[in-house]
């Protein structure tokens, strides 16, 4: 099955509300006009799709004014062509040609972080890197313990504090230590639960980050930041408090199952114009696909595999 048929499965929820929806409107033949075109916004901001859905369905109007609208096919084919000027960005692999290349995971807890960190780990080590785990989510004794479970199924070192309440930004430089004297190619830090309304934590995330770059110049190479796909708009709400405190320089959107909302990854490209890296489709190791706006807009709106 290719990446379309598994995006299909997965996104059952948003393809029955959007392509679904848009079969349904269209029953009995039904021609375009003004009620048609606001029950398609109605359909799209029940998607998910937050915002977007209005200049979406603006666009969709001007179309049809200017007589280039004329049926169901037409919807989908505009509508197709408009997710993905809005899910557009660089195709281009993440660069792993440092020595090593410290990539800082940050989210939420229970957004999927851990597990997404795990994926990555599989991900790399299937093309040939050597991955180390840093534990640096020091304010939760529970974290620690998951992330080693999982460094054990990866079969990858990790550097874990000693006892509760260690200091994260001391796991950080230990784990960039010990990746350099070991010749690992990877570091994934994993990182605490963070919100905007908690100074105190985004001030140790920026320690963490300083004392990073103390031990190896330049890096972290990557930021970025899970968010739970099955949070909808709550998920842009995230996203911009953490990007207003932090340097993300990329976003995994995790649980995109069949209770996923994947409208919403359009909402948060819209908003922060980030871009998305991977999207975690299940529960397993191998359940991490690099995002790829056109697979995901076919596997909404329908196409082959």
């Amino acid at each position: 099955m290719g990446l379309i048929g598994r995006l299909k499965g997965r996104l059952g929820r948003t393809r029955s509300a959007i392509s679904d929806g848009i079969s349904g409107l269209f029953r009995g033949g039904r021609e375009i006009d003004a009620d048609l075109l606001a029950q398609l916004e109605d359909l799209l901001y029940s998607s998910d799709l937050g915002p977007v859905a209005g200049t979406l369905c603006d666009e969709l109007t001007r179309l049809h004014r200017r007589g280039e609208l004329r049926d169901e096919e037409g919807v989908r084919d505009a509508l197709r062509a408009l997710l993905l000027e809005r899910l557009a960005q660089p195709v281009e692999e993440v660069d792993l040609s440092h020595e090593p290349t410290v990539i800082l995971v940050v989210g939420v807890n229970g957004s999927g972080k851990t597990t997404t960190i795990a994926k990555l780990a599989h991900r790399f080590q299937a093309q040939g890197k050597s991955v180390l785990l840093g534990a640096a989510d020091t304010f939760r004794a529970a974290a620690a313990r998951q992330l080693e479970v999982w460094a054990e199924r990866n079969d990858a070192p990790i550097v874990r504090p000693e006892r509760d309440g260690y200091d994260p930004a001391a796991i950080a430089f230990d784990s960039c230590e010990s990746a350099e004297a070991l010749g690992i190619d990877v570091v994934l830090i994993d990182t605490a639960g963070r919100l905007h309304t908690q100074k105190n934590l985004m001030s140790e995330l920026e320690k963490v980050r300083r004392v990073i770059a103390k031990r190896i110049p330049g890096a972290p190479h990557e930021t970025w930041l899970v968010l739970d796909g099955t949070n909808g708009q709550n998920a842009v709400l995230q996203a911009r408090e953490f990007t207003s405190a932090v340097e993300v320089t990329g976003l995994v959107v995790a649980k995109l199952d069949g209770t996923a909302r994947g409208g919403a990854v359009f909402g948060i490209k819209e908003a922060l114009g980030l871009p998305v890296r991977y999207i975690g489709t299940g529960e397993t190791l191998g359940e991490l696909e690099v995002f790829e706006p056109r697979s995901y807009v076919e596997a909404i709106l329908g196409g082959g595999d």
